[in-house]
């Protein structure tokens, strides 16, 4: 392999982004099961109209067409209510040494270590939270919102910014 070749490899590689994971949390559940149910409406009348024969009747195509329509309308309505009660929140993958410090910084108890756990369960989410939020979230903010919120809700939290930083972008083996 030539210098050139690795050159242009390595630049490449120096530019690939950090993955990023979206949490959203909608604040009427109302809401959000409308939107949910008019995304399947529209996903399903989708499928139904792509899976109609070629040489379905007329009447019966426009039929499906206008449901089709309809579904999609109501999606769209459905989805401009979910996202103006929608939160957004950002979180992006960190780095290798930034993690191990976070780590170190938040070393579990001798229980937590005993049962299998490589950080304080308290005290290291938070901080992991805010330092992989891309919106700014203060560690005070997450460790807030993880002891008040449903525990569903906290839960995806966590998720959201611990999941973030085990995205594989890799593919091993034969090409």
């Amino acid at each position: 392999m030539s210098s050139t070749t690795w050159d242009a490899l390595e630049k490449r590689l120096d530019n690939v982004k950090k993955p990023v994971q979206i949490f959203r949390l909608c604040d009427d559940t109302d809401v959000r099961a409308r939107y949910l149910a008019a995304k399947r409406e529209d996903e399903q009348a989708a499928a139904y109209l792509e899976g109609l024969a070629k040489d379905a009747e007329a009447e019966a195509r426009a039929l499906v067409e206008q449901q089709a329509r309809k579904a999609k309308a109501e999606f769209a309505a459905a989805k401009k209510a979910y996202d103006a009660h929608t939160v957004v929140l950002r979180f992006q993958g960190l780095e290798r040494d930034e993690i191990k410090d976070l780590m170190a910084k938040h070393p579990p108890s001798e229980e937590e270590e005993a049962n299998g756990s490589d950080w304080d369960e308290d005290t290291f989410p938070p901080a992991l939270i805010a330092a992989a939020s891309l919106d700014g979230m203060p560690e005070e903010a997450a460790a807030r919102y993880l002891k008040s919120w449903l525990p569903s809700d906290a839960r995806d939290l966590w998720n959201a910014a611990w999941s973030v930083q085990n995205t594989r972008r890799t593919d091993l083996g034969k090409g």
